[in-house]
């Protein structure tokens, strides 16, 4: 007996139809109008749409950050991103200095254990080439090793120095293997050590509230890393994903880099879609430390070239660099200090409601590029080549969504574990109705319904970000 979706529209990120879906075990058996009923259990889908349930490929669950540790674990993350539509999420692994890959996938399965509630793969983030000392370069070998298990892209820092920053050399060198094994490197683009400088230079000026963490992390020091690491992406034969993309200065340098055929592609983040710099962080009070996360929140102007840049291609996706703290006994930390405010926010919950209202209803975005930049392109761009779309032989992720239903966003209500929400107080139309994950109902009108642990781990493709 499987379970028939009816009287549906259908949203691809190709086609929307009027269809039913058929889903037999864990896989979409049949997409076509009048399915047979017989045997079937029944959901009835009128006035909703069916679409493949979101991924999220840029979270960081249980991850330690300014001596503490995101708010959100495997399994308050994972929930929080099921009841807001998501069904998948890439998160990352870090690597510490001195230590393995080997070490670091342990570590971060270890968290994943038992807590997962959706599916989930990882990035693997690469500090050290050579843990343990030597010449040889033992990172390199244990790429491969990672793209065997399914780990097929790579992060690399230009931001955080002594933290997580990597130079130029050690960037190249990953990049040219990276190059070798078809995997996709992804980079944090900023120039780290220019605004490590203009940090210490606002310090010592006595500027330590909390806007002055954007003040201090202008668009051109992002725009000069995403230029140069597409250059040492192109020197290198590599396929570059720069991730959270903020701002028009680091667009161009994107564009212009596609202008010319180079293999680069970007995400953009719904907070620098719908937040700005004048409106959350005046310099006005401490609450402004919930906005603290990097990049920052640019001036509002940045905005529109972000939309546009998402409906014509040139960005290809919208995550949400999930990585939460609580205001009162984390964002804290940094009370006197903007540097020691840990860097994050929450948003797992709320990236399809942000990009489907102010998207879609706003006429910027269609219902197809919606599911384009949320579930299709995610898949395709990091070789997850059963999920993303609503077809047979699928995995059957499917969100049933209500384009009519109005919500409030609030902090009261959010299952993400923080006691704010960034966009505390929003009303929203267009929201969750029914959650499948594999073919089991896990989320219903915004009931969590899942168990801990059913979440599988994803052996991803290595396939140089989609690319031809």
């Amino acid at each position: 007996m499987g379970i028939l979706i009816q009287h549906g529209t259908v949203v691809n990120a190709d086609s929307t139809i009027q269809a039913d879906v058929l889903i037999e075990g864990e896989k979409i058996a049949a997409v076509g109008p009048d399915l047979p009923t017989a045997g079937h259990t029944l959901v009835d889908a009128t006035g909703l749409l069916v679409m493949p349930g979101g991924i999220d490929v840029h979270t960081h669950l249980d991850m330690p950050f300014g001596g503490t540790t995101s708010a959100d674990d495997y399994f308050t993350g994972t929930r929080a991103a099921a009841i807001g539509g998501t069904t998948t999420v890439i998160d990352f692994a870090l690597q510490s200095r001195g230590h393995t890959l080997a070490e670091a996938l342990k570590t971060w399965d270890k968290k994943a254990e038992g807590k997962a509630v959706i599916d989930y793969s990882l990035h693997m983030a690469i500090t050290d080439l050579n843990p343990g000392g030597g010449k040889d370069f033992k990172t390199l070998d244990e790429m491969a090793d990672m793209v065997a298990r399914g780990i097929t892209s790579f992060k690399l820092f230009m931001a955080y120095p002594d933290v997580l920053m990597i130079d130029d050399g050690l960037m190249f060198r990953v990049m040219q293997k990276a190059a070798e094994l078809n995997g996709l490197i992804l980079v944090h683009a900023e120039n780290g050590a220019a605004i490590d400088v203009i940090v210490s230079q606002a310090l010592e000026a006595g500027h330590t509230e909390p806007h002055w963490h954007a003040l201090t992390r202008s668009a051109e020091a992002e725009a000069e890393a995403t230029h140069r690491a597409i250059a040492l992406a192109q020197m290198a034969g590599a396929t570059v994903y720069i991730v959270h993309l903020s701002n028009a200065d680091s667009l161009r340098e994107l564009e212009a880099a596609q202008s010319r055929g180079l293999r680069a592609i970007a995400e953009t983040c719904t907070q620098y879609l719908v937040l700005s710099r004048e409106e959350q962080m005046p310099g006005k009070s401490f609450d402004e430390a919930k906005y603290v996360f990097t990049p920052p929140l640019r001036e509002k102007k940045h905005q529109a070239p972000l939309w546009q840049a998402l409906a014509d291609g040139s960005l290809s996706v919208v995550s949400t660099d999930h990585c939460p703290f609580r205001f009162e006994d984390q964002k804290a930390l940094g009370k006197n200090d903007f540097t020691k405010i840990p860097n994050g926010g929450p948003g797992i919950e709320n990236r399809l409601q942000i990009l489907w209202h102010y998207g879609v209803n706003a006429g910027l975005i269609t219902p197809e590029r919606f599911v384009e930049l949320a579930a299709a392109a995610p898949a395709r761009i990091f070789g997850m080549t059963t999920k993303g779309a609503i077809q047979p032989g699928k995995d059957a992720d499917i969100l049933l969504w209500d384009p009519a239903a109005e919500y409030t966003i609030e902090a009261a209500t959010q299952a993400m574990n923080t006691d704010y929400s960034m966009f505390e107080g929003w009303k929203i139309k267009g929201n969750v109705a029914k959650v499948y994950s594999r073919g089991e109902l896990v989320v219903d009108r915004n009931k969590f319904l899942g168990e801990a642990g059913r979440g599988k781990f994803l052996h991803r493709k290595a396939n140089a970000g989609g690319l031809s």
